[in-house]
């Protein structure tokens, strides 16, 4: 009997020895997979909460776990208010990360832990925006005078249109906006992320220092890390058209080079600049995140002065749009996540594709190039017809390669689009704008092209 008693007290010994070698190992050094997921669920939480104002636990269950991966359902969340700091962790104790908010550049992930050195980061002091002007149309102002077409209605009032999980539709017929939606929630003047159509507004950003003879579309041997090897070759329009011949894993979902950048590196750009060439700059077609970063880096590096770049994209852009609720995130070094991470309203996206459908024309105002919106819309020679010379797409959402708009939809139609059902559809033959904001996962194979096309054809 003793000799069972002993065995099973040293069984029971080596059990709690495993038991706490493991807690010990996922305290002290967490997988990149546990990371990733807190570091995401922390991002997410801040920017929703500090920027949209909207409750933080129900961001986490809404727009974290329900939608994510089965780990996240493990993640808390914990909101500090005087600090403006959000941590994440699972289970409360493993993989914590933090996420900051800062005056007028959101929330950025702190994946190093050094809060205090991302907080004391020179920035530029928010300005603040006037006040819109209600009494006046938009986009001007804020009034709207919906259509009364039935039609019209009926659209924009069918689920099956809008798509499950949406926040906001805006259309713009015209240059007016004729009808808009928001789910339950959501209204006129909440900032919404638009993910990767951010990719777009950078690439409008670097057209207007193209314009100001900062930038050229020509111009190479762009890190000084290339410049001893063929990377010194790649240029800004080959970054512009997702040709750069750099390796990157954009799959989501797991630790890859796309989510190990947002959420486990502070230094996003320079991640991606550390990437081997894979394929002759120019011949090979890779969407690519991290292209957009190290984009945002060369245009913030184009400034002598770190906070005139800061303060560039409010100054050249969003101010003269009357984007009012634009709020464009950086990471923890200061780089604009350009790829990711701009929130806007409704309203404000719209702008945004208004001023694309209107040639970078605003308001009687060249704000980019003559020509500039042209070659942003000529098929990259690498893509098979499917994604512009500048961060857009020419086909829809779930398009097959070489279709160009999507069933019922004019060839001239170009898209911008975003993880999570993030979309704005522009059709300049029609003078027509469509915006999609929600949260909207690929697995439920929602496809914004059908209500595109049904509003092409009842706004002729």
């Amino acid at each position: 009997m003793s000799v069972v008693v002993s065995i099973l007290k040293w069984f029971l010994i080596a059990v709690l020895a495993v038991i706490l070698g493991g807690f010990s190992w996922l305290y002290l050094y967490p997988p990149a997979l546990i990371r990733v997921g807190t570091g995401y669920a922390a991002k997410i939480v801040c920017s929703n909460h500090f920027i949209a104002g909207r409750d933080a636990g129900q961001v986490l269950k809404v727009d974290v776990q329900a939608p994510g991966h089965p780990l996240l359902g493990f993640v808390s969340a914990t909101v500090d208010e005087e600090a403006r700091t959000v941590s994440a962790s699972l289970l409360g104790i493993f993989g914590t990360s933090h996420a900051l908010a800062r005056d007028g550049f959101g929330c950025t992930s702190i994946p190093d832990g050094e809060i205090d050195a991302a907080r004391r980061m020179a920035l530029p002091a928010a300005e603040s925006e006037p006040a819109p002007v209600r009494d006046m149309l938009w986009p001007e102002g804020e009034r709207v005078e919906p259509s009364q077409d039935a039609a019209v209605s009926a659209i924009l009032d069918n689920p099956d249109m809008t798509g499950p999980g949406m926040r906001a539709v805006v259309v713009v017929r015209n240059g007016r906006i004729v009808g808009e939606r928001y789910g339950e929630g959501f209204s006129a003047d909440t900032p919404l992320l638009g993910w990767s159509m951010t990719k777009t507004v950078t690439a409008a950003i670097i057209g207007t220092l193209v314009r100001e003879g900062r930038l050229a579309l020509d111009q190479d041997d762009l890190f000084e890390l290339w410049s001893t090897d063929d990377r010194s070759a790649i240029t800004i329009a080959d970054l512009l058209a997702m040709s750069s011949g750099l390796a990157f894993n954009e799959d989501y979902g797991d630790v890859t080079d796309v989510t190990r950048m947002l959420y486990l590196e502070p230094d996003m750009a320079g991640f991606a600049a550390a990437k081997e060439l894979v394929a002759a700059p120019g011949s090979a077609f890779s969407y690519s995140s991290g292209t957009t970063l190290m984009l945002s880096r060369i245009w913030q590096d184009s400034f002598d002065d770190p906070q005139a770049a800061l303060a560039w994209p409010r100054q050249a852009l969003f101010s003269p749009l009357g984007m009012r609720s634009a709020v464009f995130e950086a990471d923890a070094r200061g780089t604009f996540a350009g790829s990711s991470y701009l929130y806007a309203s409704g309203r404000d996206w719209t702008r945004f594709g208004q001023f694309l459908l209107q040639d970078g024309v605003w308001q009687g105002t060249r704000i980019l190039p003559e020509g500039f919106v042209a070659m942003m819309r000529e098929p990259a020679p690498a893509s098979d017809g499917v994604y512009g010379k500048g961060h857009l797409w020419l086909r829809g959402p779930g398009g097959n390669a070489g279709e160009k708009a999507g069933a019922g939809l004019p060839d001239d139609t170009f898209w911008l689009r975003g993880h999570d059902g993030q979309t704005v559809a522009v059709i300049p033959s029609r003078n027509l704008v469509v915006v999609r904001l929600g949260l909207t996962p690929s697995k439920l194979a929602y496809r914004p092209q059908a209500m595109v096309a049904a509003l092409a054809a009842v706004l002729p």
